[in-house]
């Protein structure tokens, strides 16, 4: 719309002013010739004087005019709108300055509008920080009030059994065993808790190496899931492994792999112990090995799914306590995965929920040509 009116405003003085122009041009000449007959320039006073009534005379008088008016008052509209945008410019940046990241408005204005836009660019990236700098310090504080509240549980539970011991308000010794063994669960609790707060942080600031060798899933998935015999029986629960005839190879570090199952398979027992089932799949797909670890328990929230591989985050929080959790297995194990360049996904309805976990087939199984160890 602006740049209409500033079209419009510039036909209108170019043609104001050249008709105005030629007009004060053929009274000029007229003038000359009334006041000045007697000059040797006569004749051609007279041939202007004689031609000026024809069209032509008025076309060759006139463009030139239009055209020179037409130049400077573009230029003229030119020069007042870049003054105009130079100081909006100018106010935008101070608004910077104090704090404001809105964008400025981009027009075509030579050189000004490519610095408009590198300023929308910087400010776009002043935003993107400004953001990242506020869920840094939700996530930091986040961090200390969850961290505090975890550390603080088994601490607290501890504290108050060796209390009881230490006041000998206990009946007999197998009450003394009780207080003794319960201290020692929560110190084990404490104990895993700070090992994966020290896991964690290792792979956040990527000071974890992997050392990465062949391995066969299958065989990995089975002494797993009989390492978790125990486990699956006092929660009355049955682990079926689906693994297909084929080996399942994959190139990748085994102690952190076996971390991945370890903890997803942990997470399975604690929240799907009602669905009485835990299932382990593997297949090959195309270049690249799927894993999928099943429970049947209470599907997880829709809501919930985007954010259940952040950490400390727990679907149910008020089950804590009572399922022993820090809320950081699934960070851990996505972090390990995305190491190993794969992905592990999660969906979950009312019939089951799936974690997916997907790697790089071995090159020399995927290629055709099998090897053994």
């Amino acid at each position: 719309m602006k740049a209409s009116l500033r079209v419009l405003a510039w036909l209108f003085w170019t043609i104001v002013t050249s008709l105005v122009s030629l007009l004060l041009l053929v009274l000029l000449a007229r003038a000359f010739y009334v006041f000045f007959p007697t000059l040797t320039f006569n004749r051609l006073i007279l041939w202007i004087n004689r031609n000026i009534g024809f069209p032509e005379a008025y076309y060759l008088a006139g463009v030139p005019i239009m055209v020179l008016f037409a130049l400077y008052f573009y230029r003229r509209s030119v020069r007042r709108h870049e003054q105009r945008y130079l100081k909006l410019l100018i106010e935008e940046v101070h608004r910077l300055e104090e704090g404001s990241v809105t964008k400025i408005p981009v027009e075509n204005v030579g050189q000004l509008g490519q610095l408009a836009t590198d300023i929308n660019r910087m400010v776009e990236r002043l935003r993107t920080s400004m953001e990242e700098e506020r869920r840094a310090e939700q996530t930091k504080n986040e961090l200390i009030t969850n961290v505090s509240h975890d550390l603080r549980t088994p601490l607290t539970s501890i504290t108050g059994y060796l209390g009881l011991i230490d006041q000998d308000r206990y009946r007999d010794e197998v009450e003394l065993r009780y207080y003794v063994n319960m201290a020692y669960e929560e110190s084990l609790r404490l104990k895993q808790l700070l090992q994966d707060l020290f896991e964690y942080t290792r792979l956040q600031n990527k000071e974890m190496e992997l050392q990465k060798t062949r391995i066969n899933l299958t065989e990995m998935l089975h002494q797993i899931s009989a390492h978790f015999g125990w486990q699956l029986q006092e929660n009355g629960m049955e682990c079926r492994l689906f693994m297909g005839q084929q080996p399942l190879y994959v190139v990748a570090d085994g102690d952190k792999l076996r971390r991945v199952y370890e903890n997803l398979i942990t997470n399975a027992i604690r929240y799907g112990s009602d669905g009485k089932l835990l299932d382990i799949r593997g297949r090959i797909d195309g270049n690249d090995v799927v894993t999928e670890v099943i429970n049947y328990g209470d599907p997880i929230p829709e809501s919930d799914l985007p954010h259940l591989f952040d950490r400390f985050y727990r679907v149910e929080k008020s089950r804590a306590k009572q399922t022993g959790g820090s809320g950081i297995g699934l960070a851990i194990a996505k972090h390990i995965v995305d190491l190993h360049d794969g992905v592990i996904t999660v969906e979950s309805d009312e019939y089951r929920t799936a974690f997916t976990v997907r790697l790089a087939r071995d090159p020399n199984e995927a290629g055709g040509g099998l090897r053994r160890v």
